[in-house]
């Protein structure tokens, strides 16, 4: 897939804020590393097996690597570790083990809403559930998105 942005001041809040002083570059390696920790536990919670999984933070970006068994997880992964609240990139170099099409990916404004953004995408605002469920498990709620939330719109069959 490749490059992706993403808003770094918006999503969730894994990491610990550094302190006031100047850290040392050991203090610098060790909230590097429990940053990384906190990213990996947020893509254990989604429940999606990643074989080799590895990743690596430099600043605001993130590589991750390994290999899935779907398209759909792939991006999942990636929306997981961008929509973190401090990371701008994410350098996607996961493979697939069936590739298939990959899904658009949408930056989320304000005032928008599932339904709105369906009606965008398909032409009909109750196939929402469609990208509700495409989301799953970042998205716990509908009703619960933010802006600069980054949400993928699968393709419909037609």
């Amino acid at each position: 897939m490749g490059l992706f942005s993403f808003l770094k001041n918006a999503g969730a809040k894994l990491f610990k804020k550094k302190e006031a002083d100047a850290p040392s570059p050991e203090d610098l390696e060790k909230i590097r590393k429990d940053n990384i920790a906190a990213m990996q536990a947020a893509v254990a919670e989604t429940g999606i097996e990643i074989k080799d999984f590895y990743l690596d933070l430099q600043g605001e970006a993130v590589t991750v690597f390994g290999e899935v068994d779907s398209q759909a997880n792939k991006e999942k992964v990636v929306l997981v570790l961008g929509n973190v609240d401090g990371i701008a990139t994410v350098d996607d170099r996961m493979t697939v083990a069936v590739p298939e099409p990959e899904a658009d990916f949408y930056e989320v404004k304000k005032g928008d809403s599932l339904s709105k953004i369906a009606k965008q995408f398909y032409g009909n605002a109750m196939k929402y559930p469609v990208i509700f469920e495409a989301n799953k498990p970042m998205l716990k709620d509908p009703d619960l998105i933010y802006p600069g939330q980054m949400l993928r719109i699968p393709k419909l069959d037609q």
